[in-house]
């Protein structure tokens, strides 16, 4: 028997949960139909395997036809939904996990032009921020109707073989009842804290008359929106107490603060560059002012942290849910004694950020994770060992030599720069931004353990490759930034990265020109308003910095507003001239028929990257595949066999910015699929 807090069985009623650890409900918008099917349960089956307690699914699942979801969640109203359910829970149960599902109505947290186009339905008229759809004010046969819809639910839920039923209230409808800000409705579930917890109190018993004791009902629920108004600490341990007190639960999902805007997500939900744990604090109060079971999660990245959270009593169970997007197999390697091995959550949130913008949740440095179907988590050793040379230590190309590594082939890197990074070296030169460096420093340690060498402020030709006789070269050399995109005067402009390496100093007058719309051009802008420079950010789009996403942009505008900075959206810049010791900024519209012209110092010019690809044309020659790529074979996970040239070499592959300008996710997942079947 372990020692570690983290690995000591946690006793939930009648559930025995093996260790401390969590997968809090979460909705990786996997579901196909509305349904957990193939990738959705792959995805939860690999985090069971990864030896993790309980797992939770469907964050959000919805229980009503009016609660229409906006990120492709389950829909728990459906009868059809309790096969697709057995069959996730039966494989969970078999790798000896509990598992759990998150069921809720959203009530203003949807749109009414989602699903049937039914009326939005709130206890006010009041429309949440995020989005913008104002609610029907409910009437009683609303209400009476999703209370047995929770409860239907429920028992669809049970009879897939879940262990229980989590409630989510927090900024849903069951929040909306018991906000003083959300509910303004009169009679019995209106006005005083008793009749604004009714509805949530009639739910449970709905529900626990459906599914009986022997089944896990607990609810993830705010103890303080942190907003004026609305429930603050007092009331909220107030309401965990008549939580505690109702006798129709069995545990607490504690968190803190509002999700109806970006900012108030963002804090209840921090990304990188913002506090660990901002919350485990308060919710060890409420678990001390309870003296009931709690579980908690929000930002506990690492192991260190969770460990702290269970040994200092914080909590009882504690959730790593982003962290095993990243690494489902951490409660292994700690049993293993391998927590070096953990692959770091960066805080990025390029999974959350990207489901709130429509699509599938994806690990920004763990490309196998939501594609469990196709992509390993762990590599097999290649049958046959090859010499690989990779030319290129930013993130594609040290992911392609971590795979080889692991396959078992010999692996030699070459990089011009003095040290691994690449562009990713460039992003975390900002403060909030450096966690992003753990993407760089775990594949160099598992490189290292795996015996790759490295050669570093080498610039690598042809003849240096050719004279390592490799079997395989793969090129990595990530782009440059592309500045010439004026009609004229295309000498006059930086670059966002000349300001972020501060190779340029930052003017006082700058016309920040973003036509990419990623973190470089915010990050350009954030330097130079702070060295104190006026800034103009100009895009063509009609957003700035789509790229970015929401939850990733809070703390740019939290920066970047407080230094007066100004946001023009629809203008191109399309010229620039020198005028004395100015320079003239010609700005159009793709609209058409306007013009105008802004007098600055500096323009930034931020419009991705051009490909480093000389080497790869001066190698393609003397390649077998003359540098083809199968796409069949690429996508159906079989080796790449083309032959173009029977007297070349070796075979030749390029990935990453060297192909295109993309992101960190797409150059890393580029070295996966391609590296794990050499």
């Amino acid at each position: 028997m372990s020692n570690d807090p983290l690995l000591q069985p946690f006793q939930l009623k009648h559930l025995t949960l093996r260790n401390r650890i969590i997968v809090t409900s979460h909705e990786p918008a996997y579901p196909e139909d509305g349904m957990p099917k193939g990738r959705y349960r792959a995805y939860t089956v690999e985090r069971a395997k990864g030896g993790v307690a309980l797992t939770m699914t469907a964050g959000s699942a919805a229980v009503s036809k009016d609660s229409p979801p906006v990120f492709n969640n389950l829909l728990a109203y459906k009868d059809e939904i309790v096969p697709w359910i057995r069959k996730m829970t039966d494989a969970v149960h078999e790798t000896g996990a509990a598992i759990m599902i998150q069921l809720t109505h959203l009530g203003r947290r949807t749109r009414w032009d989602k699903g049937d186009w039914l009326p939005v339905v709130a206890p006010s008229h009041h429309r949440e921020a995020a989005h913008r759809a104002f609610p029907k004010k409910l009437e009683d046969w609303d209400i009476a109707r999703i209370i047995k819809d929770f409860a239907d639910a429920a028992e669809r839920m049970k009879a897939g073989g879940m262990d229980g039923v989590e409630l989510e209230a927090y900024g849903h409808l069951i929040d909306q009842f018991t906000s003083p800000l959300t509910n303004e409705l009169d009679g019995p579930y209106g006005g005083s804290l008793d009749n604004r917890m009714r509805f949530c109190f009639d739910v449970f018993k709905a529900m626990r008359a459906r599914v009986g004791n022997d089944f896990i009902l607990g609810v993830r629920y705010t103890a303080d929106e942190c907003l004026p108004g609305g429930t603050g600490r007092d009331e909220g341990i107030e309401i965990s107490r008549r939580l505690r007190d109702s006798g129709l639960i069995d545990y607490l999902n504690v968190v803190r603060g509002h999700i109806d805007t970006d900012p108030g997500l963002t804090d209840l939900i921090p990304i990188q560059g913002m506090a660990s744990a901002p919350h485990l604090d308060f919710a060890g109060e409420i678990r001390a002012a309870t003296r009931f079971p709690t579980f908690h999660a929000a930002k506990i990245q690492d192991v260190a942290t969770a460990r702290h959270a269970i040994a200092a009593g914080k909590v009882d169970m504690i959730g790593m849910t982003r962290a095993h997007m990243t690494d489902p197999h951490i409660v292994r390697k700690i049993m293993e004694k391998r927590e070096d091995d953990i692959r770091p959550c960066v805080g990025a949130n390029y999974c959350l950020d990207r489901i709130y913008q429509g699509g599938l949740a994806f690990c920004i440095h763990n490309p196998a994770t939501g594609r469990e179907e196709t992509m390993p988590h762990t590599l097999a050793k290649a049958d046959v060992r090859r010499k690989v040379v990779i030319v290129g230590a930013g993130p594609a190309g040290l992911e392609a030599a971590r795979v080889c590594g692991e396959r078992g082939h010999e692996v030699v890197v070459f990089e011009a720069a003095n040290n691994p990074g690449g562009q990713i070296r460039l992003t975390a030169q900002s403060e909030r931004r450096r966690e992003m460096m753990s993407i760089i420093d775990w594949r160099m340690t598992q490189c290292e353990k795996l015996g790759v060498i490295f050669h570093f402020n080498t610039f690598a030709d042809a003849a240096t490759i050719t004279a390592e006789g490799p079997d395989v070269v793969i090129i990595a050399t990530g782009g440059l930034p592309h500045t010439e995109v004026l009609s004229a005067g295309n000498d006059l402009v930086v670059s966002s990265w000349d300001i972020i390496s501060g190779d340029v100093r930052p003017g006082s007058n700058v016309l920040v020109y973003d036509d990419a719309g990623d973190h470089a051009g915010l990050q350009a802008a954030e330097i130079i308003a702070k060295a104190g420079g006026k800034v103009e950010i100009m895009t063509p789009d009609r957003s700035f910095a789509p790229e970015v996403m929401a939850m990733n942009l809070v703390p740019y505008m939290r920066a970047l507003q407080k230094l007066d900075t100004t946001f023009t959206v629809t203008w191109r810049l399309e010229a620039a001239e020198r005028r004395d010791n100015q320079i003239v900024a010609h700005v159009g519209s793709d609209y058409g028929g306007v013009s105008r012209q802004r007098i600055v110092d500096q323009i930034v010019v931020n419009h991705g990257t051009i490909p480093l690809d000389e080497l790869y044309f001066e190698l393609k020659p003397g390649s077998r595949n003359l540098g083809e790529v199968s796409y069949d074979a690429l996508l159906s996970g079989a080796p790449q066999v083309v032959e173009r040239n029977p007297e070349g070499a070796y075979q030749l592959f390029r990935i990453g910015d060297a192909v295109a300008a993309r992101n960190t996710h797409a150059a890393i997942y580029d070295a996966l699929r391609l590296s794990k079947d050499l």
